[in-house]
């Protein structure tokens, strides 16, 4: 009995194991049955195409690069861009068929399949080349220059008193604790002899902060990007951190610090008030501002900051020294104090000692020129559970319209300016605007603080538009520049580049990458949108403000 149950154990146990090895042949020829050889690397794409693969939901060009960023969204995206390599989000894009990649010149040889275009990183992108004739012929353009009436004496922020004798500028909000390093400066009622700075100061009136034509637009940027750093200290208030920086001239800018990679895109996490504030922002919102004849944001200028010469050891702000340490891979770092972001973890460092930075002109000081914080009326709940008024009334722009000072004058076409700069740079952070007192209501608004523009390429914010939709009123002027920056002749995403290619800091790398530039241009197409569905539905949705405009 016991012999003939072992014989059937190990005969069960030979068929079970003739089992196993057949199984695993037929796994095998299976796998070899499917198996294809890896495709090839896709070539790298044209500059035509650039547009077209960055930009989310849009087809591939195929005659330029300029058609792809103004076609419309609608084609379904199935590959992905990414911009860090694998770190980083990526963004929805549209795949072109075979045809299309063929006429562009990607894939093999006629008769041969296309490969599939899949990740392409930033750094695969061939770079688009600035054209700088292009910026000059916009500038010069009627639109850009219209006609004025002459400028009155209120219509200026400050003058210069009339024979007035020289003196030495002794006041003391001038004065530093130190006086090494800074200049005699001695004022007269000759302009010319005043500091770029003060010129700036000077040429501020009534409707723009400075004259786009004025030589000393130039001379002040340089000063910003080039001269000696004298005295640099802490800014109070604000939630990151933000240093004065001094010049021999007794000048001064705000200088904001590199937080983040230009291609790297905000956490999808993160809310809109918990951002940083990036460097390149402030700069390229400084120029998209110039670009759409706004002339509202002050100069801003990227530099190259030696973290110890020019701040560490001329600082006298002791609670900002404390804060300076090495990092294990020998960079010179520092945190500061504020709010937001100041601690070992997100440190400012320099590559080792350099570190790139934005450097804004500061506007007079509050005791020339005082200012006026308004509440702007579409601002943010600053909340993660509340909405703000205007997310849940349809009509609210009725209720705006009669309370001051948006009941009369150009105060709401101005809100619309500022919610069209900030919705074509994603800018979600307008809690407030500023005016100057003098000039009370009849004046233009400043837009200051846009550090925390430009964060993500891949996505459209639609609220920030909300003034535009839900008042539907908008400026002639500024109706007709959008339209201009819409045309092949003054693509918007072209004159961006050639502008920012002028910044000294595009020498280290574009301020804006490709994907931004071109993000530029599709929310472009959706102003334009819902201007052209406003004007369906209101006949007074065009405010003229330039009536003599033959266009």
């Amino acid at each position: 009995m016991w012999r003939c149950t072992r014989r059937r154990a190990q005969s069960l146990c030979l068929v079970l194991a003739c089992l196993s090895v057949l199984l695993h042949l037929l796994l095998v020829f299976l796998t070899l049955s499917i198996y294809q050889p890896p495709c090839e690397p896709h070539s790298h794409l044209p500059s035509k195409t650039i547009r077209a693969v960055t930009q989310p939901n849009v087809p591939l060009a195929l005659d330029s690069h300029r058609n792809a960023a103004s076609s419309g969204p609608g084609q379904p995206g199935a590959s992905r861009v990414d911009v860090r390599g694998s770190k980083n989000m990526a963004a929805q894009t549209a795949l072109p068929d075979n045809s299309m990649l063929k006429q562009n010149g990607i894939g093999q040889q006629s008769g041969e399949p296309v490969k599939q275009l899949s990740t392409v990183s930033s750094a695969d992108l061939p770079p688009v080349q600035p054209n700088l004739t292009v910026l000059g012929a916009l500038f010069r353009h009627l639109l850009y220059n219209p006609p004025r009436p002459p400028l009155q004496e209120d219509d200026w922020l400050l003058r210069v008193k009339p024979k007035g004798r020289e003196t030495q500028l002794e006041s003391p909000q001038w004065l530093s604790a130190s006086e090494e390093g800074y200049n005699a400066v001695h004022l007269n009622g000759d302009v010319e002899t005043h500091p770029p700075w003060l010129r700036f100061h000077l040429g501020i009136t009534r409707w723009q902060l400075y004259d786009p034509t004025d030589p000393n637009l130039l001379q002040l940027e340089e000063q910003l990007s080039s001269d000696k750093i004298v005295s640099a200290v802490q800014k109070t208030g604000g939630t990151q951190l933000k240093l004065v920086m001094s010049f021999p001239n007794y000048g001064q800018a705000l200088l904001k610090p590199m937080k983040q990679e230009r291609n790297e895109e905000t956490n999808y996490n993160l809310y809109y008030f918990s951002d940083f504030e990036r460097h390149n922002a402030e700069i390229a919102a400084y120029h998209l501002d110039r670009v759409l004849g706004f002339r509202r944001v002050p100069p801003v200028v990227g530099r190259l900051v030696d973290v110890i010469k020019e701040i560490k050891d001329i600082t006298t702000d002791r609670k900002l020294a404390r804060t300076f340490f090495s990092s294990p891979v020998g960079n010179t770092c520092f945190y500061g104090q504020c709010s937001y972001y100041c601690s070992t973890e997100h440190a400012v460092c320099g590559r080792p000692h350099a570190l790139e930075a934005s450097l804004a002109a500061m506007l007079p000081d509050l005791s020339l020129a005082p200012r006026r914080s308004w509440r702007s009326p579409w601002r943010r709940s600053y909340s993660r559970s509340k909405l703000a008024q205007w997310e849940t009334e349809k009509n609210y722009c009725d209720t705006v319209k009669k309370t001051p000072p948006y009941d009369q004058g150009t105060r709401l076409v101005d809100v619309i300016d500022m919610a069209i700069l900030d919705f074509l740079m994603s800018n979600m952070d307008r809690h407030h605007y500023e005016t100057f007192e003098k000039f009370g209501n009849d004046t233009f608004l400043i837009h200051l603080d846009n550090g925390r523009a430009f964060g993500r390429f891949s996505k459209d914010e639609p609220s920030i538009l909300t003034p535009l939709k839900q008042c539907c009123r908008i400026r002639r002027s500024t109706f007709k520049k959008l339209q201009l920056l819409n045309s092949p002749q003054f693509h918007l995403s072209d004159v961006m580049r050639a502008s920012l290619s002028q910044d000294p800091l595009t020498a280290v790398a574009p301020l804006l990458s490709e994907p931004h530039l071109a993000a530029l241009d599709r929310r472009l197409a959706k102003v334009l949108q819902v201007i052209s569905r406003c004007q369906e539905q209101h006949s007074d949705t065009v405010f003229n403000d330039i009536p003599d405009y033959p266009g």
